[in-house]
């Protein structure tokens, strides 16, 4: 496959319907980089996108009866804008020398992740349903064996070390591609994260990109109750950080911090995107007990008829996925009657 170098990629569109097998080259998908505009439509459909990982994340997580689900959808806007808008990647070619790196440091929020390079083309979808069992490539954790895994992770806030570490050899190997890495605000605690803050701003190293997830919730308690981080951003400015923060679940505000890091010269830059754990599900929406808890079958129905998924898009993906007829029409059904009785509260 032709490797488009980074100035000359165009933007283009894509359709729902083509999402799994039309997302396969090398260069972004609607803005290389965030440094072309995007038009209303394009945004539209990212948003489209976004609805179709969480519903695929809900899935997989309720299949495999454990699993982060509030965290990964707290996460899945800037999953979604670098996968789709910002990264320069091949998922055909997982290894290829001159891609983007991405790094998820919080690695228990890997099903946002998987479902991301699930519909990108990296691996088959079906292999979601197989998430946290026995045998399957996907665990609860990422790991390097995952076709688009960089780092095996486990231990908090050792990403961003590796992230450094990443980036520094692309500038002894003469390569121009960046790294990205992605953290948990709660992560923050580590004295590792501060470490390797402090000595990214030494090397300046501008090819580096790290995100905060600031949602707030960290493992069953909010972060405030564990740790005060704030003032967070003046942290990361005293340990010589360029400091941006995004709506984190803002397309436009999210581009716009990614073009604004990759133009950043002498020093790194923190993207510190604000966002809500959960988000997407009511239930589930800042709601400490859903950070690392699968939802039930029922409240998965409702959470999928809450994201505006119809029982056919629900059997669909299902089908997809790989689960049984069974189960498919089980779930289906129970969306149904949800949309049925809250159409029946509003006539």
């Amino acid at each position: 496959m032709a490797v488009v170098p980074r100035k000359m990629q165009n933007t283009r569109t894509i359709s729902q319907s083509t999402a799994s097998t039309a997302l396969k080259a090398p260069q972004a998908v609607f803005s290389p980089n965030g440094s072309l505009p995007t038009t209303r439509s394009e945004y539209q459909q990212l948003r489209r996108t976004a609805r179709m990982l969480r519903r695929d994340i809900l899935l997989a997580i309720t299949e495999a009866g454990s699993g982060h689900p509030g965290g990964s959808l707290s996460e899945l806007e800037i999953l979604t804008t670098l996968y789709y808008c910002v990264l320069r990647h091949d998922p055909q070619n997982p290894s290829w020398p001159d891609r983007d790196r991405f790094i998820l440091s919080k690695g228990h929020a890997c099903p946002g992740l998987y479902a991301v390079l699930a519909h990108r083309g990296y691996f088959p979808l079906k292999d979601l349903s197989t998430f946290r069992k026995l045998g399957s490539h996907l665990q609860g954790h990422a790991h390097i064996g995952t076709p688009g895994v960089e780092m095996s992770s486990g231990s908090l806030g050792q990403g961003l070390s590796f992230a450094i570490g990443v980036a520094l050899a692309g500038r002894v190997d003469g390569r121009s591609y960046r790294t990205y890495a992605l953290l948990g605000d709660g992560e923050c605690d580590e004295g590792q994260v501060w470490e390797a803050a402090m000595s990214a701003a030494h090397y300046k190293v501008d090819t580096l990109t790290a995100i905060v997830d600031r949602n707030g919730i960290q493992n069953d308690r909010f972060t405030h109750e564990v740790m005060e981080l704030e003032p967070l951003a003046d942290k990361w400015r005293a340990f010589g950080w360029r400091v941006l923060q995004p709506n984190g679940h803002s397309f436009p505000a999210l581009l716009r911090a990614f073009h604004q890091a990759g133009e950043t010269k002498g020093k790194p830059t923190v993207i510190i995107a604000r966002t809500v754990k959960g988000k997407g599900v009511s239930f589930m929406e800042n709601n400490p007990a859903f950070h690392g808890k699968a939802p039930t079958w029922e409240q998965l129905a409702q959470a999928l008829q809450e994201l505006g998924c119809s029982s056919a898009e629900v059997s669909d993906s299902m089908t997809a996925i790989g689960f049984p007829s069974e189960k498919v029409a089980q779930v289906a059904g129970n969306v149904n009657k949800l949309a049925l009785a809250n159409a029946g509260r509003t006539s």
